[in-house]
């Protein structure tokens, strides 16, 4: 059977965007290549001419979700504040849409165990996304903001991480914007 050209490419990307959310939603452990296979109404066979392993799957599934993660960053920041931002990043949206939103608050711990190019990978998307938020803050360009936004950024991830966990929806809340007042705090305060 012929296909028309590209579509070799747009399933390859169809396939890593349901692994992206899936992983995402249920974890790169829990996501098996059947499930993600049929999620994506294709055969366990479609995925060898594709990945060669699970794994390379994973790397690419991270890539795709940070680079998006940095996207919509981007586009928000001529039009976001700091404090937009980790509103934006600390909002009941966020907290109810894990398989579409941060990779690093879904998967941290599975990263940590991940091969180091994946982890490798991971660190790209991290410093690149670091740099855009040190790129808001009052001392931007200085040698500490860098430090200051992965602390901040650090601080928002784990926020995200506990208000996800507890199954109270106001103590959910209350997690969230404490989280944005610590990030806050430690956006305007004095360089050392």
């Amino acid at each position: 059977m012929r296909f028309e050209k590209g579509h070799k490419a747009a399933t390859r990307r169809h396939i890593v965007d349901v692994a992206s959310r899936r992983f995402r939603r249920d974890g790169v452990s829990a996501a098996g290549i059947a499930g993600i296979m049929g999620e994506a109404g294709l055969t366990n066979g479609a995925f060898y001419p594709h990945f060669e392993s699970k794994e390379a799957l994973v790397r690419e599934a991270l890539t795709s979700a940070l680079a998006d993660q940095q996207h919509r960053l981007d586009e928000e920041r001529t039009s976001l504040d700091l404090e937009g931002a980790i509103r934006r990043y600390l909002n009941r949206v966020h907290l109810e849409d894990p398989a579409g939103g941060c990779p690093s608050a879904a998967l941290l711990p599975e990263i940590a165990r991940q091969p180091l190019p994946t982890r490798q990978t991971y660190e790209e998307g991290l410093r690149s996304y670091v740099s855009t938020l040190a790129a808001l803050l009052p001392d931007a360009g200085s040698a500490a903001s860098g430090r200051r936004a992965t602390a901040i950024f650090g601080l928002m991830v784990g926020t995200l991480q506990l208000a996800r966990a507890v199954p109270d929806a106001a103590q959910a809340e209350q997690i969230l914007e404490g989280g944005v007042e610590a990030a806050l705090q430690l956006a305007r305060a004095p360089s050392s």
